[in-house]
């Protein structure tokens, strides 16, 4: 690995080294920034409690003030975590978030939105998109808060039944994928098991998603932002799928960890 960096490269040239991030460290997660790298590490866990370890580029407050990034801009990390994606127990990522439940945040929910690269193991189970897996790694967007969404929310129990039956789950989901901005492409698991480099370039309207500088999704369904920068793995578990079913827990797990080389972001 190589040396941690952190560049914001924004309109008035302004760089911020890594001290500006938040710590958030729980149930024995650590962050260690060291020379080759900065390493969010889990111990191992029992299943009964929560862990996490995370750094984030805001903090909390009004939306309109703790997150900064909007588009045109480039993200580009180098990662690597302690295996493949099959080998992890919970749920692990990088990219842009916009905090939408945080516990210590006094004001009402948000709902969430997204552009990152997720990684969820089972029995997480989230299959928002039409023909993807509902665990695994991949390069995902998501954005509730649309007009859309809202217009369909009152006809979410009796969508959920819908759902149920495979022809009108084929032929309707599609809608409530876009009310939900999801787009969705599935990784190779292995792929996290060595360093490679990841990139999402958010423009208005559109985001493109690269590994090692090659296209896994592009799509138009994205935030307007802003939205703030987020790393972490932790052991959580969640099932929320278009039949209606729904759950939350941890999960037990043995040391598990991820490397984050290098972060940059660009204006595009």
């Amino acid at each position: 690995m190589g040396t941690f960096t952190s560049e914001y490269r924004l309109v008035s040239d302004k760089t911020q080294d890594f001290s500006a991030w938040i710590r958030y460290e729980v149930g024995g997660g650590v962050v260690q920034p060291g020379e080759d790298g900065l390493r969010l590490r889990l111990p191992g866990v029992d299943g009964r409690r929560y862990a996490d370890a995370q750094v984030t580029d805001y903090v909390p407050g009004p939306a309109r003030q703790k997150f900064r990034w909007r588009p045109p801009l480039r993200l580009m990390v180098r990662a690597r975590a302690s295996g493949p994606a099959e080998s992890l127990h919970g749920t692990a990522g990088f990219g842009f978030w916009n905090d939408p439940f945080s516990p210590a945040r006094r004001e009402l929910p948000r709902l969430p939105q997204a552009l990152w690269f997720f990684c969820a193991s089972p029995p997480n189970d989230m299959p928002l998109a039409l023909g993807q897996p509902g665990h695994g790694w991949k390069a995902a967007t998501f954005d509730a808060a649309k007009a859309l969404f809202w217009l369909l929310l009152p006809l979410a129990p009796p969508g959920f039944l819908l759902m149920r039956v495979p022809a009108l789950y084929r032929a309707l989901w599609p809608v409530g994928q876009r009310a939900l901005g999801v787009a969705e492409a599935a990784l190779p698991g292995d792929l996290l098991a060595e360093s490679h480099e990841y990139s999402i370039t958010w423009l208005p309207g559109s985001a493109t998603f690269a590994v090692d500088g090659q296209t896994v999704l592009h799509t138009d369904r994205v935030p307007p932002g802003p939205l703030g920068l987020i790393a972490w793995i932790d052991n959580r578990w969640a099932v929320v799928t278009p039949q209606g079913r729904f759950g939350f827990g941890t999960l037990a797990a043995g040391e598990q960890w991820l490397d984050i080389e290098r972060v940059a972001v660009k204006t595009a």
